[in-house]
C-alpha cells in the first residue's frame, strides 16, 4: 500500500509540473524552453500510470484521491498560499477515499 501511495504521487509531482511550466509561459511570461521539460514531464505521467497493477478506471479512481492532497500541497509550497482547515479535510477525504478503492485491488 505504502509503494503504490508513494507511486501515486510521484504520478501526481510529474502531471502537475507537465501543466504549471505551460500556465508560467502562458500567464507569467515565462520563457517557451519551459514547453520541453513540461512535455517530458507529461510523458512521465503517463508512463508513470502503466506502472500501477490494477485496471486503468481503478488506477484513475484511486489516483484522484491522491492528486487532490498532493495538488494542494503544492498550492502552499509552490503558490505559497496558506491551506485552510477546510482545505486539509477536503484533502484527507480525498486520501481516504484513494486508501479504500487501493485496498480492494486483491479482492475479486
Amino acid at each position: 500500500m505504502v509503494k503504490i501511495t508513494l507511486l501515486f504521487f510521484v504520478t501526481a509531482l510529474a502531471e502537475i509540473t507537465g501543466c504549471f511550466l505551460p500556465w508560467l509561459w502562458l500567464k507569467k511570461g515565462g520563457s517557451s524552453w519551459l514547453l520541453l521539460p513540461a512535455a517530458t514531464s507529461l510523458a512521465l505521467f503517463v508512463w508513470l500510470l502503466t506502472l500501477h497493477p490494477a485496471a486503468s478506471g481503478r488506477v484513475y479512481a484511486a489516483y484522484g484521491g491522491v492528486y487532490v492532497m498532493t495538488a494542494l500541497i503544492w498550492l502552499r509550497v509552490v503558490d505559497g498560499v496558506k491551506l485552510s482547515h477546510w482545505d486539509w479535510f477536503g484533502g484527507m477525504v480525498a486520501l481516504s477515499g484513494m486508501l479504500i478503492i487501493v485496498s480492494g485491488w486483491g479482492s475479486k
